[in-house]
């Protein structure tokens, strides 16, 4: 169960114009303070400038993630074309909800974000009402938070869509043995110390349009080099694979997508742009069986490690993929 933090969330305040155009809003949710002061998350959702006839009856919740914010656009519409209203949650200290005060990205305790997964399904619920079906979707860290939040919530969503779902470190659960005591003692005497990692930019070139990619992005909000590693942060990640490695038992149907290969090396190389160049993809579909008793899992060639970003024919077939599996699982 979460730590308690304190005062619970407050009332949001009220939708307004989102940074990505028409048809876009963004809602922002007061949470708890912390020790570094006030949070917030932020709700965005896809309301297409012509207005529905009925109000859906099926919802997608988007979490994005680490290093990132919502922007992905196409999946929005994507969804609002299955007949699903689309809503993406920037996490605290992420994005839209990023403050000057705070240590992007930062969180020691995964839990932490039931905060304002709760506040944000709660907001969906008053949109749509309490009968509305909830699908969750989240890519690389925001797979792993979802997951881990929706055994903690059982009920609350009818399925997990998974992109590319970060469910263990690079290198296997040996590794992951091998270096928690180090990190947990980083943890308790330093946590919020940036560590030395090494940023070589391969994954920004495969997306980027200035550097032949088809995407643009607030490189303020997703820097390259990346916002810094810190131990209490990895703590809480390694924690979260463990859970992962014990077995979710989650109730619901999950699918986990990712690419069929993956291409980590320190220089770069064109068929970069055509695989997973930050997760051991093939560690992701072993872990995948173990979120519980009925996982899809499916392989697309050629994709990044956002499928939804990857080149047309790869998210193509991804998007393909999802629509097949949501006809038989995806609203329970």
């Amino acid at each position: 169960m979460a730590r308690d933090r304190g005062p619970t969330t407050g009332p949001a305040g009220p939708w307004v114009p989102d940074i990505l155009g028409p048809g876009y809003e963004a809602r922002t949710i007061p949470l708890a303070d912390d020790d570094e002061g006030a949070v917030v998350a932020t709700l965005v959702r896809y309301r297409p400038p012509v207005a529905e006839a009925t109000r859906p009856a099926r919802a997608v919740l988007y979490v994005h993630g680490w290093n990132d914010y919502f922007f992905q656009t196409a999946l929005a519409e994507y969804w609002h074309a299955q007949g699903a209203a689309f809503y993406a949650l920037d996490l605290r200290k992420y994005g839209r909800s990023l403050r000057p005060h705070q240590t992007p990205n930062y969180v020691d305790d995964l839990d932490t974000y039931d905060e304002e997964l709760d506040a944000a399904v709660a907001l969906v619920r008053g949109d749509l009402g309490r009968r509305a079906r909830i699908m969750f979707m989240g890519h690389s860290t925001g797979g792993l938070v979802g997951a881990l939040w929706a055994r903690r919530r059982p009920g609350v969503v009818s399925a997990l869509v998974l992109n590319s779902p970060w469910l263990e470190l690079t290198g296997s659960s040996f590794m992951r043995t091998l270096s928690t005591p180090v990190v947990q003692q980083l943890a308790r005497l330093q946590p919020r110390t940036p560590m030395l990692n090494i940023d070589p930019g391969f994954y920004a070139r495969t997306i980027l349009a200035e550097h032949g990619g088809e995407w643009t992005y607030d490189a303020a909000w997703r820097p390259t080099p990346y916002f810094p590693i810190r131990p209490g942060w990895l703590q809480a990640i390694l924690n979260g694979h463990a859970q992962v490695a014990r077995g979710l038992h989650l109730p619901v149907p999950v699918l986990m997508g990712a690419s069929t290969r993956s291409v980590i090396l320190p220089r770069w190389r064109e068929e970069m742009r055509e695989a997973d160049t930050v997760l051991d993809v093939d560690l992701l579909a072993r872990r995948a069986v173990l979120l519980g008793p009925v996982v899809t899992v499916v392989r697309i060639p050629d994709g990044l490690h956002d499928l939804t970003l990857s080149a047309a024919p790869a998210r193509t077939r991804f998007y393909a993929e999802i629509t097949r599996w949501s006809a038989a699982y995806g609203w329970g």
